[in-house]
């Protein structure tokens, strides 16, 4: 193998870094890309395109593509979505270097920029996953139950939670459980196929709240036995 010099459009003609934004958005298949994306997959790097026409919009315009999104537009959400996405599709933790395209929507820079470190994003990215709290207040839960078991509807009016699972209370039990059936050990990360949901061990129903400590992961088939062993 030759040792070779990585090719660099540093002082190319404006056609030529144009020619390469066409080709980096062809090569992800799409008619636009992010200054992230072409970081990746582009010969020369962002802040060189940004200086040379004034802004990245005005750099996707002259090259015929479609606008993308300015990194000023992200916000904190949607950069913590995508470490969740980025966490549930390894299974664990997303490293640093893994933090690119096309796992991964932005790359660690964009982390950086906005929160100091790929660290303190992560940081952060916790306290949001947190943040979301297990006792939220169930509104109108009498209201749902039959009028023929008052003993039942007295119960579920003093409820302190919602039926329904948050995404983010959902994520926390995945990782939790190792992404896998607490009933049978199956695991998305093992095995294709693999459906994981996240449900109440003590049905709603029958009383249980929407807390960390009533829910588990379990596969489709094992959470569907599970509904029928409680309906028999």
């Amino acid at each position: 193998m030759k040792f070779e010099l990585e090719e660099s459009l540093r002082g190319a003609p404006d056609e030529e870094l144009l020619a390469d934004l066409r080709r980096s958005a062809k090569a992800l298949s799409r008619e636009t890309i992010t200054m992230a994306e072409y970081e990746e997959v582009g010969k020369s790097h962002p802040s060189t395109i940004q200086r040379r026409f004034g802004s990245w919009r005005k750099a996707l315009e002259l090259a015929g593509l479609q606008p993308s999104r300015s990194k000023i537009g992200i916000t904190d959400d949607e950069l913590f979505e995508n470490i969740k996405a980025l966490w549930i599709s390894l299974g664990r933790q997303p490293r640093y270097n893994e933090v690119k395209t096309p796992s991964s929507q932005f790359s660690a820079r964009t982390y950086e920029n906005r929160f100091g470190s790929w660290s303190k994003a992560l940081g952060g990215f916790v306290a949001w996953v947190n943040s979301d709290p297990q006792d939220r207040p169930q509104q109108n839960v009498a209201g749902e139950q039959s009028a023929a078991d008052s003993t039942v509807q007295t119960s579920l009016a003093k409820r302190r939670t919602r039926r329904e699972i948050s995404d983010r209370q959902r994520f926390r039990i995945l990782v939790r459980d190792g992404f896998r059936c607490k009933a049978c050990g199956a695991s998305p990360l093992m095995q294709s196929g693999v459906e994981l949901h996240v449900d109440h061990i003590l049905p709603w129903s029958k009383g249980g709240e929407t807390t960390d400590d009533n829910l588990e992961s379990k596969c489709k088939q094992c959470n569907l036995g599970k509904g029928n062993a409680f309906n028999v």
